[in-house]
C-alpha cells in the first residue's frame, strides 16, 4: 500500500510537472522533470526490490523525454528533423535501462510474434490519425503533398515516435509496470503517456491518447510484439502531420 502511494505520487509529480511546462514557464517546467529524473534514480539505487528497481528506472525515461525535447537547440532546424534529434537520445536511454537489468528482447516486445495478425494491428492507425486530425488540427510538417515530400517524414515518424515511443511505453515501462502493478500497469503507464500530451493544449487529445494507449498496451500484453503498434503508431502520425492536414 505504501509503494503504491508513492508511485501515486510521482504520477501527480509528473503531472504537476507537465502542468507548469505548459502553462507557466517552460524553464521551470525542465526543472521539476530534472528533479523527479533524480528522484527516480536514487529512489531506484536505494530500494532492495528488483521489480521496483527496474519500474523506478525506467519511470525515469518519461522526464528525460521532457527534459530533452525542451532543452535541445532546435529553434533553428526544419521541424520534421527535431524527432531524430529528440529520440535518438531517447532510444540510448531505454536500451540502457534494458542494459542494466539484463532485460531480453522478446519480454518487451522486440519480436514477431503473432506475425499475421500485426499487420490488422497496424492498420488502426489510419483511424487513429484521422480521428486525432479532428481533435488537433496541426499544420503539415511539408509544404506539398507529393510521393517525394512525404516519404522522408513519414520515415522518421515511424522510427521515432513509433518506434522508440512504443519500445519506451509499451516496451520497457510496460514490462516493469506489469511486474509490480499487474494488469494496473496497463493503466498507470497509459496515464504518464497521457500526461505527457497535455503540451497539445487539449483535454480532448489527452483523453483520446489515454484511450489509445490502453489499446496499444492490451495488444502488446496479449500478443507479446511491438511490431503491429510500432506500425500503427507511426502511420497515425504521417497521417496526422504528413498526409490529412491537405485534406
Amino acid at each position: 500500500m505504501k509503494q503504491n502511494a508513492v508511485y501515486l505520487a510521482y504520477l501527480i509529480a509528473i503531472a504537476a510537472a507537465e502542468v507548469v511546462t505548459v502553462i507557466i514557464e517552460p524553464v521551470w517546467g525542465i526543472f521539476c522533470h530534472i528533479a523527479i529524473l533524480a528522484a527516480f534514480i536514487v529512489h531506484s539505487a536505494l530500494i532492495n526490490e528488483r521489480p521496483h528497481q527496474e519500474l523506478l528506472l525506467s519511470l525515469a525515461l518519461a522526464p528525460l523525454i521532457r527534459i530533452i525535447s525542451l532543452s535541445m537547440p532546435l529553434a533553428n532546424i526544419p521541424q520534421i528533423w527535431w524527432f531524430p534529434i529528440v529520440y535518438a537520445p531517447l532510444l540510448v536511454a531505454a536500451l540502457v535501462v534494458v542494459r542494466i537489468f539484463s532485460i531480453k528482447a522478446r519480454d518487451i516486445g522486440l519480436n514477431f510474434a503473432y506475425l499475421w495478425v500485426q499487420p490488422l494491428i497496424a492498420l488502426s492507425g489510419f483511424a487513429i490519425g484521422v480521428a486525432e486530425y479532428f481533435i488537433l488540427r496541426p499544420e503539415p510538417l511539408i509544404t506539398e503533398l507529393t510521393w517525394r515530400a512525404a516519404w522522408p517524414p513519414t520515415l522518421i515518424l515511424l522510427l521515432s515516435t513509433g518506434f522508440v515511443e512504443e519500445l519506451i511505453f509499451r516496451g520497457v515501462l510496460q514490462y516493469a509496470a506489469l511486474k509490480v502493478f499487474g494488469w494496473w500497469g496497463i493503466v498507470y503507464v497509459s496515464f504518464i503517456f497521457a500526461i505527457l500530451h497535455l503540451g497539445f493544449l487539449s483535454w480532448i487529445d489527452v483523453i483520446f491518447v489515454f484511450v489509445v494507449a490502453l489499446f496499444f498496451s492490451w495488444v502488446v500484453k496479449k500478443t507479446g510484439s511491438l511490431f503491429g503498434v510500432t506500425l500503427a503508431h507511426g502511420i497515425a502520425n504521417t497521417l496526422l502531420y504528413v498526409i490529412v492536414p491537405f485534406f
